[in-house]
């Protein structure tokens, strides 16, 4: 059994910053690989002052924190040519490489895949970008929300007739993230079949089209265009949070039987029997009527009374949470989901856990979010500097 997790052995050189490409490096840290994080000199990720709420705080804010656990940081000043060469040598000793710049960034410090594939032949080299690596948006700016904008999610969300709301979690980002883990992996199980590396790319809007690719799906065969349905969707009726005495309350009873199993819980058989509303055809024909009808049954009813009562007739339903009270949810205490750690003049700080629980190779939690350039002495000696050639990068500014 590897005390540290699967990817235990794994060296990740890690040149990202803000949300998708730190998401998909902390996955892989939390697996166990060794994670060399490179911030810029002298500011670091550019997250790491969001959400940082005084000025005179150590930061830093809980982006960053959420996203950096398990890693080691270098400060690298990759403009200059003595950074560049830190970052090259860094290279040769990876495995993998992840970026999340904007196409052509890479290119211009010579650090590009085409540039070190031949002295890095065994290296995976993984780039994240908002619109991918061709095509007419290629270099334009990215960030979640204009992701979200793009692909079509933000066209969809809200209430009917209002305005768009966006997804609050970055789930364009999160989700290239995600991809770029899939890929990572996938290159790796090749690698251990071939011994050659190679490049991998994803991007923001393919992998949120992809988290879309039903509603495409739908639209190319049936010409149907999703509308804002706020909570509702058009997979099963009723399908959406109703209000409750003291709340709100999700309901999902998609098919006849669960209907009927709803109407039950609710203490109103009879209307699973109501000819508008007696089979999955109808309800949607008449979906403004039954989302009315099952309203009022609800709020008769505490957004506990109206769980329980779901639950015991097996109609899957949960209350609206807050973050709070989410938060304290005794599920995610069974799940072990939080961790605290100690991080700098922060103190302890709680951090939401990986969401993977393997038999054999446990996920660890072994890093704290680390400041800016604390390792960097400890790398520069790994990759056996001298002490005179770590003085004359300090000197010169290209390291921290």
């Amino acid at each position: 059994m590897s005390s540290n997790g699967p990817l235990d052995g794994i060296v990740v050189i890690d040149f990202t910053r803000i949300v998708s490409g730190p998401f998909a490096t902390q996955i892989l840290g939390d697996m166990g690989a060794t994670v060399i994080k490179i911030e810029r000199v002298p500011l670091g990720d550019d997250a790491r002052p969001y959400g940082v709420m005084d000025e005179k705080s150590d930061g830093p804010g809980a982006t960053f924190l959420a996203l950096n656990r398990n890693k080691r940081s270098i400060a690298l000043d990759l403009g200059k040519p003595e950074g560049r060469s830190v970052a090259l040598r860094l290279l040769k000793m990876g495995d993998v490489s992840i970026h999340n710049f904007r196409p052509g960034v890479m290119e211009r410090l010579g650090l590009d895949y085409p540039s070190i594939a031949a002295d890095c032949p065994r290296l995976i080299y993984c780039g994240i970008s908002g619109y991918g690596a061709t095509g007419p948006s290629r270099e334009s700016a990215a960030n979640d929300l204009v992701i979200q904008a793009h692909s079509g999610l933000l066209g969809i969300t809200g209430e009917p007739d209002g305005a768009p709301v966006r997804v609050p979690t970055p789930v364009a980002d999160m989700t290239a993230g995600l991809y770029a883990v899939i890929g990572i992996l996938a290159a790796l199980h090749h690698r251990g079949e071939t011994g050659r590396g190679q490049s991998i790319e994803t991007n923001m809007l393919e992998g949120q089209v992809n988290m879309l690719n039903y509603m495409f799906v739908d639209y190319w065969l049936n010409g149907v265009l999703p509308q804002r349905m706020g909570t509702g969707n058009r997979m099963g009726l009723p399908n959406q949070a109703f209000p409750t005495s003291d709340g709100w309350i999700c309901i999902v009873a998609a098919n006849d039987r669960a209907w009927t199993m709803c109407c039950d819980a609710l203490g109103d058989l009879g209307l699973a029997a109501d000819p508008r509303f007696a089979t999955l055809t109808l309800r949607y024909r008449n979906r403004d009527e039954l989302v009315s009808e099952v309203a009022s049954l609800t709020k008769q009813f505490t957004t506990s009374e109206c769980r329980d009562r779901m639950s015991k007739a097996g109609v899957p339903c949960a209350p609206v949470n807050s973050i709070a009270e989410a938060a304290d949810d005794p599920q995610l205490s069974a799940l072990e989901t939080i961790t605290e750690m100690t991080v700098g003049a922060l103190g302890p700080v709680k951090l939401v856990r990986s969401p993977l629980h393997f038999s054999e190779t446990p996920i660890t939690d072994r890093l704290p979010p680390p400041e800016l350039g604390a390792h960097t002495d400890d790398i520069l000696r790994e990759l056996a500097m001298t002490q005179t050639e770590m003085d004359r990068l300090h000197a010169d500014d290209a390291v921290r």
